[in-house]
């Protein structure tokens, strides 16, 4: 009944505890969204690309549930 365009709650509290398969899911559903915002003159910069996804994956590994 939830939305889902959203990631389940379990993924994302598998992936703040470092499970590669939820991170890697938690990518591939950002994975659009990151594209458009690596565009550069009607190109994806890959560069871009990459500081995005890193930036992605500290800040999971970085969220609390306090």
């Amino acid at each position: 009944m939830g939305n889902t365009n959203l990631v389940p709650y379990e993924t994302i509290v598998r992936a703040t505890n470092g499970e590669p398969e939820a991170v890697d899911e938690i990518l591939r559903h950002y994975s659009k969204r990151i594209r458009f915002a690596a565009l550069e003159n009607g190109h994806v910069n890959t560069d871009t690309e990459d500081s995005i996804r890193q930036r992605l994956i500290t800040a999971l590994f970085q969220f609390r549930f306090d």
